[in-house]
């Protein structure tokens, strides 16, 4: 079935106690912004709406624009605060998994920013990397073929097509993984060092993404169960007092249920994914083979092994490189 142990990595998230408590934080103050912005376009639009003689209409265009508004804007913020919470996350959770003691309280936040620093320096440094090991994620699993190779059987198709798209949903904490790799192994050439990474995930893919799939069932499983043991308060408020803070209260049951979910469940499947990736690559060296298929396959890691050979030769890694080279 899987190769991570359930309890021994919930364990590891609760002595990571201050970073939860950070990312529930984060998380809930987005997710309220997303209320605030669409319920303030939805409210604009039906002002305009009563010009025209058709508020509804209105309310619901301008809570598509508000939220349209909100998911650009958002999105950015969110993923350069988040990735600055995750990697310091990350970087305490290795220092845990490799038996290192950490802080803790604000000592360990402190100990982690200093990891993360020594690192990758700059965070726009970070947040770039981040962003060109998503991008190599699709080209990882085209190369091994997905789960129509396992499940050539006619008729079968649509079944294929839903475990795909369950395969793809379950390799988002990749980055995360690779990062996780970058901390542990000290590079001071993260471009280098995430490329290694990749590889080495690469020619370990088949692992990977069965521990993923079903790390993503269990997410959902536990998502599920957040979410009723949210709703049940607030159902029983509606009956105590119906009336107009009945939308509110599910409101809100939802946004703490999501909040909780991504503080502590996303925390644990980077944690199980982080364990089972380093006992896989243990004793291994980066496949040259892989590291081909891979510069053939994504642009965005030739980009990568490009600011890898920059930084190797002294280079601003944004600068113009010479053709990577394989392993």
């Amino acid at each position: 079935m899987w190769d991570f142990n359930i309890i021994r990595t919930f364990g590891l998230m609760m002595r990571t106690l201050p970073f939860i408590l950070v990312r529930m934080a984060v998380y809930f103050a987005i997710t309220l912004a997303y209320i605030v912005v669409t319920g303030a376009g939805s409210g604009i639009g039906y002002g305009v709406g009563q010009i025209a003689e058709d508020p509804a209409t209105y309310a619901v265009w301008g809570a598509f624009l508000g939220f349209g508004l909100a998911s650009v804007g958002v999105y950015w913020i969110r993923e350069y605060i988040l990735y600055v919470v995750k990697a310091g996350h990350i970087a305490v959770m290795v220092d845990l998994l490799d038996g290192r003691t950490v802080g803790r309280g604000y000592g360990q936040i402190a100990h982690a920013r200093e990891t993360v620093t020594a690192r990758f320096g700059e965070t726009n440094v970070l947040f770039a990397l981040d962003q060109l090991i998503k991008g190599v994620i699709g080209a990882i699993t085209g190369l091994i073929g997905g789960i129509a190779v396992v499940l050539p059987i006619p008729g079968l198709n649509s079944v294929a097509r839903f475990v795909n798209a369950v395969i793809r949903m379950s390799l988002i904490h990749v980055d995360e993984v690779i990062l996780a790799y970058n901390i542990r192994t000290g590079s001071t050439n993260p471009w280098e060092s995430s490329r290694h990474g990749l590889v080495l995930y690469a020619q370990n893919a088949r692992v990977m993404i069965r521990n993923a799939v079903w790390l993503t069932l269990i997410v959902w499983v536990l998502s599920i169960a957040i979410f009723l043991v949210m709703v049940a308060p607030a159902a029983a408020l509606v009956y105590a007092l119906p009336g107009q803070f009945t939308g509110w209260s599910f409101v809100l049951a939802i946004v703490f249920a999501w909040a909780f979910k991504a503080a502590l469940l996303e925390p644990f499947a980077i944690a199980a994914l982080m364990d089972v990736y380093f006992r896989t690559i243990e004793g291994q060296t980066p496949d040259p083979a892989w590291d081909a298929k891979l510069l053939g396959a994504s642009e965005r890691f030739a980009d990568i092994a490009g600011k890898a050979s920059a930084q190797v030769f002294g280079r601003t890694p944004g600068s113009q490189a010479a053709a990577p080279q394989s392993l």
